[in-house]
């Protein structure tokens, strides 16, 4: 469930349900909406699960569990993984050190398995566990004029750098933290965490007051990280190894002692996986086809170097900036071609594009990147 649905409702919104929260889809025109994101500054109520972790040994706990190192100081997030013993991605999550307690925020329906799981595992530790997602809502700012639209609106501080690093203040009357992003959307971006009974609040706040910002939903943000390379847990990451996605954002090859680590580091020592992740823009023969999403290639649609099948289509849209479908794809790793075909009902012809398809005013920290590059 959204934490402001009334508001939504009120701003035109439809609604769709993942991973077992009800999040909006869009506000009408999400084609519009992206190019107002990518011109301005735009709003999004995330639909992360939470788990709190706290006690004396909370940072020892998570650190023996995740793919990179939870910071040690207060206002400082990192980005990391759940593997399994095969190296395969369970969950992503972001974990932030907000003083006698971690706060890590996940893709919804992975936070209350990823809470039970740990507290199974906690036995002589001072750790205690809880799914707190609908203690928080957390608002994603994003655009080239983000940072102008959060300091136009926050008192008590000024906005936070560099990435995953936080600070608190205040939007109105209303306690929040804000976190410096990680340029998913391939812009510059923040998100805005308060209280679950603030969050109508601090909403109305980053809409209607300093700097103008839309809102949107997400189709605009399945858009907006796809133009912007970044891979997501839904169609990406889920299932998979880190390696093969160059997620090295997420990654400390230094760091042993986690489960999967060992899968990890012989692929990166080997020197290349087995597959990387290319981005692909899709031939429509010309000019913008306004039907051209109702055509895209699904997830799992194969990708053809002439009569080989070179690998498969994780995601496609239809990109308002580019005005012509792309997709992300997972392809053979010594792979050459840039002329490839994708086979669905028929074959459509795709060239490979180096990513991001769209430079914004960021770079997503999940950019696609090879040791072997």
């Amino acid at each position: 469930m959204t934490v402001v649905t009334e508001l939504h409702e009120a701003h035109g919104a439809t609604f769709e349900e993942r991973g077992g929260r009800r999040i909006v889809r869009e506000y009408g025109r999400p084609e519009r909406t992206h190019r107002a994101v990518r011109n301005g500054a735009g709003v999004i109520e995330m639909g992360y699960g939470v788990v709190v972790v706290e006690g004396d040994d909370r940072i020892a706990f998570v650190d023996d569990t995740v793919s990179n190192r939870v910071p040690r100081a207060d206002g400082e997030g990192v980005y990391a993984l759940l593997l399994d013993p095969q190296g395969r991605i369970e969950t992503d999550l972001y974990v932030y050190n907000a003083g006698e307690r971690l706060l890590c925020f996940t893709p919804p329906a992975r936070a209350g398995p990823l809470a039970e799981e740990w507290s199974e595992k906690v036995f002589i530790q001072d750790v205690e566990v809880t799914e707190a997602s609908s203690e928080f809502a957390v608002f994603g700012v994003h655009g080239p004029q983000s940072t102008e639209k959060v300091a136009s609106v926050l008192n008590g501080a000024g906005a936070p750098e560099p990435e995953l690093s936080f600070v608190r203040g205040s939007m109105g009357d209303e306690g929040v933290t804000v976190i410096a992003g990680d340029g998913l959307a391939g812009e510059e971006g923040y998100e805005v965490v308060c209280t679950a009974d603030a969050a109508e609040r601090v909403f109305e706040t980053l809409l209607m007051f300093g700097l103008n910002a839309v809102p949107f939903g997400y189709a605009t943000w399945e858009t907006l990280t796809a133009e912007a390379g970044t891979p997501l847990y839904d169609t990406e990451l889920q299932g998979r190894i880190p390696n093969v996605l160059g997620l090295r954002n997420a990654l400390d090859f230094e760091k042993g002692c986690y489960v999967g680590q060992e899968v990890v580091s012989k692929v990166e020592n080997r020197g290349q996986p087995s597959q990387r992740l290319v981005g692909l823009q899709i031939e429509t023969g010309g000019e913008a086809d306004p039907d051209a999403a109702a055509a895209l290639p699904t997830a799992e649609s194969p990708v053809f170097d002439g009569d080989e099948r070179v690998g498969t289509v994780t995601r496609a849209v239809a990109s308002p900036s580019l005005e012509t479908p792309i997709a992300l794809a997972l392809v053979d790793f010594d792979l050459d071609a840039t002329s490839l075909s994708i086979r669905d009902d028929a074959d459509v012809a795709a060239e490979r594009i180096t990513l991001p398809f769209v430079e914004g005013s960021a770079a997503s920290a999940r950019l696609p990147t090879y040791a072997a590059d």
